[in-house]
């Protein structure tokens, strides 16, 4: 009699599923709707079979977790099943304060990748890199692990470690970390001033609820200052929400402008973003920077600027995160994340895996060459007393790319002051 019940309450949840789907697929083909119903069958007596004969007594909820946590799985990297207590997890990552290290990461290759590691996090200041693999956590392998498994192993208490082995390919070495978890607590700002007197920078960490707010408040302390071009550091930044993203772009986008299009199953067109600002929008000479960290909406402003001709991308390609996942939150606190569309740039090029090409490719380095140093550092060191820094400038941290980037603004606000001005 308990399994007669067990059975019919799979088949309401598979019929209820089937309707879904249904609804959702309504104008499909009779037999694509017939298959989805002989596979759901298939499905419920699976699920009846493993609770009836299975040689542990398992309760239905973790038949149930489980099976959707494999169907999303299979899809894509992206695409999940959250349990009430990720799902909680995520809200809280989503409005800017959460514990762990500080990365983000994503299954590329079925291999854990490090897609960025914030500013200012754990993660960044141990060292560990866009692109790098964890093979290991905890002397754990990491091969077939799902996000969501991955994510609870290297959460923890504040103040307990986290043991990685990871691979970093371009320097064809394992390498081995020992991090200490604790609060991440992210600014979307983490860093605005002027440079050489009339360029601003601002360095964009990450796309959350607060970024609009704290990127006005930035741009308008840097402007006060006699800011008449800016550099927008989006390295290092894995992206975020997409309204976010769009606040951002447009306010150096004219009105009107396409910010960047998505497109699912079904779509017959694509769904436009544009931007929509009527008082005028910021448009001093603009150069975004970006690496193989930059990924999501932070490549959605990129593709924005670079397909408007609004400004110059410089820096390395960018990561290749251009799917749009949506959260459907479940009646028991759970919820699905689905890759429900594809991002496009205003020119229609998809972001997935080829991400944005900068129009300016310069390498990033973490020293100085003797050549790349100025007598002025050199002697900034010497009145320090720092001999051996004066000494030895290939160990000088450098920004190599921030640098180019002041080169070339600097270079497009002189053609703008002779009245050449390149942009639309």
């Amino acid at each position: 009699m308990r399994i007669k019940k067990f059975l019919i309450w799979v088949f309401v949840i598979a019929a209820l599923l089937a309707l879904r789907a249904g609804d959702c697929a309504s104008r499909q083909a009779e037999k694509g709707e017939s298959d989805l119903y002989g596979q759901m069958q298939i499905f419920s007596d699976a699920v009846a079979l493993i609770h009836a004969n299975y040689v542990d007594e398992v309760e239905p909820k973790k038949l149930i977790y489980g099976a959707m946590g494999g169907m999303l799985s299979a899809l894509d990297p992206y695409s999940q099943f959250m349990d009430p207590d990720t799902y909680k997890e995520m809200k809280v990552e989503t409005s800017g304060k959460f514990g762990g290290l500080g990365i983000v990461i994503s299954l590329r290759d079925n291999l854990l990748t490090v897609i960025s590691p914030i500013d200012g996090t754990p993660a960044h200041e141990a060292g560990l890199k866009a692109g790098d693999k964890i093979v290991k956590i905890d002397d754990e392998a990491t091969r077939g692990i799902t996000l969501i498994d991955a994510v609870k192993k290297l959460r923890g208490e504040p103040g307990t470690s986290v043991a990685l082995v990871v691979l970093r390919e371009k320097e064809k070495k394992l390498l081995n970390f020992t991090i200490k978890r604790d609060i991440i607590k992210i600014t979307s700002v983490k860093e605005a001033r002027i440079i050489d007197g009339e360029i601003g920078y601002i360095k964009l960490v990450e796309f959350q609820e607060n970024t609009k707010k704290e990127m006005d408040d930035a741009l308008r302390e840097i402007e006060a200052k006699g800011m008449k071009s800016l550099i927008l550091d989006l390295r290092n930044n894995p992206g975020g929400l997409l309204d976010s993203a769009l606040e951002i772009a447009d306010k150096f986008l004219p009105a009107g402008a396409v910010i960047v299009s998505t497109k699912g199953r079904g779509q017959e067109r694509a769904t436009e973003f544009r931007s929509s600002r009527k008082d005028g929008y910021r448009n001093y000479p603009l150069l975004v920077m970006v690496n193989d960290g930059s990924a999501s909406a932070s490549e959605i402003v990129a593709g924005a600027v670079q397909d408007n001709n609004r400004g110059l991308i410089l820096g390395v390609r960018t990561f290749g995160k251009g799917s749009v996942q949506t959260v459907v939150p479940l009646a028991d606190g759970s919820a699905l994340r689905i890759t429900t569309a594809k991002y496009y740039t205003p020119s229609g090029r998809s972001i997935i895996n080829d991400g944005i090409e900068p129009d300016i490719a310069v390498e990033e380095k973490e020293y100085a060459t003797s050549a790349e140093r100025t007598a002025e550092d050199i002697f900034v060191d010497l009145e320090k007393g720092d001999i051996g820094k004066a000494t030895e400038p290939d160990k000088t941290p450098y920004d190599h790319q921030l640098s180019t980037a002041v080169s070339v603004i600097k270079g497009i606000a002189a053609y703008k002051n002779k009245g050449i001005d390149g942009q639309d």
